[in-house]
């Protein structure tokens, strides 16, 4: 199997991979506000559904936004922004699982999903993404979808009483 086959979201039973819906707002709420899922974001902590949803009302253009579910359930949501002018051809992502589902593949099935919709819809040239150095298990899961290290931001957020740095990482498509 190739490793692009390998990386492909697979048939699991009750998974599903789906856009997000304004209905979502209160469990992407509940999802972005646990410990493990803020801790390798840049959110702050207790964001409110009102906001949740407010965000959702309003994209940015040409924004996808997923959700990973397991019978019903929302265990993780990935976002993806397209930018503009010049760099039209690339688009930022970032993603979180939920605490309690992290280890279990959902993060590459949603991932493989993102992925093959920036490849093979929306002609996405460069995906762009940050991660903090200290997440081995989101950067091993980025390179295994072909991201490389590209730069190393020092200080670049402030988490739990201290400033911590993050890789900035691209995948170009061939």
């Amino acid at each position: 199997m190739s490793e692009t086959e390998e990386n492909k979201p697979r048939d699991r039973a009750g998974v599903v991979v789906r856009a997000v819906r304004l209905s979502d707002a209160e469990e992407i709420s509940d999802l972005i506000n646990l410990p493990g899922y803020r801790a390798g974001t840049l959110r702050p902590p207790y964001q409110r559904v009102e906001e949740v949803r407010k965000n959702m009302e309003n994209p940015s253009p040409g924004a996808l936004n997923l959700v990973v579910t397991l019978e019903g359930k929302i265990v993780g949501n990935c976002g993806l922004n397209r930018l503009g002018g010049r760099r039209q051809r690339v688009a930022s992502i970032g993603m979180g699982v939920h605490d309690d589902f992290t280890g279990r593949g959902f993060g590459r099935i949603l991932l493989g999903a993102m992925v093959d919709a920036a490849d093979d819809c929306l002609d996405v040239k460069r995906l762009e993404l940050t991660v903090y150095t200290d997440n081995e298990a989101a950067i091993a899961l980025y390179e295994k979808f072909g991201f490389e290290k590209e730069g190393l931001l020092r200080a670049f957020a402030y988490r739990a009483g201290e400033y911590v740095d993050a890789y900035t990482m691209a995948r170009l498509r061939a």
